[in-house]
């Protein structure tokens, strides 16, 4: 079977755990510690991030734009690339803001200083980063919401990828107790249709030592 090295809040691995699972493809997931930096994992992939997927016939497929883009050809029946250039476009374009901008801005910001340092036995958060991540989060959630005002899904009439990545970071942080639902109501209806997808489910059942999910992490409707 086709192996998933991870970490349960790397909004990079959601997004391909979401991805596999819309799809339909078997998958045994193994938590990769990246900050022990095993020479067995490095040399699979130098870059030691997660994640990382090997296919039954040992093919090594890392990072996750590369791997959403490999299983876009190797499984071409279920697109999540669009169908047209102008489609596809789109839905990069909105795979790039989550995963870069969106990532550098609210994600590093929130489970990077106040998670990951604490894992990795860094040091202290910094205050300020968490701050301007609080706000950067509010302006993320407002676009969220514009787009799904204007669309049936966020990149247009189709779920897309671009739908799985905005998933993987809010999946993450709501995880956490980091997103303050309020602050768009098409934002929260457009995250709830997406928990709602079998391929979600899973998500909603992870656990992580030391971090405990709200209440309403779990839950449809909240």
């Amino acid at each position: 079977m086709r192996v998933l090295y991870h970490l349960p809040l790397s909004p990079f691995s959601r997004k391909v755990r979401l991805v596999l699972a819309e799809r339909r493809l078997p998958f045994e997931l193994k938590v990769e510690r990246v900050w022990e930096r095993r020479p067995e994992y490095l040399a699979m992939h130098a870059a030691g991030t997660v994640p990382v997927l090997v296919e039954d016939n040992g093919l090594v497929i890392p990072d996750s734009g590369v791997i959403c883009e490999y299983l876009e050809e190797a499984y071409p029946d279920t697109a999540l690339l669009g169908r047209t250039l102008g489609e596809s476009v789109e839905i990069r374009r909105l795979v790039a803001w989550f995963d870069g901008k969106f990532a550098s801005e609210v994600t590093r910001n929130l489970i990077g200083e106040k998670i990951m340092k604490r894992l990795f036995g860094r040091s202290q958060p910094d205050v300020g980063l968490i701050r301007a991540g609080y706000a950067n989060l509010r302006s993320h959630l407002e676009y969220i919401g514009w787009l799904a005002e204007q669309r049936r899904w966020l990149a247009g009439n189709e779920l897309s990828l671009a739908d799985f990545a905005a998933a993987g970071h809010l999946s993450a942080l709501d995880f956490t107790g980091e997103v303050d639902w309020s602050i768009s109501a098409p934002a929260r209806d457009w995250y709830s249709r997406m928990k709602s997808r079998p391929s979600f489910r899973p998500l909603l059942t992870d656990r992580v030592a030391g971090v405990d999910p709200p209440a309403h992490y779990p839950d449809l409707d909240f």
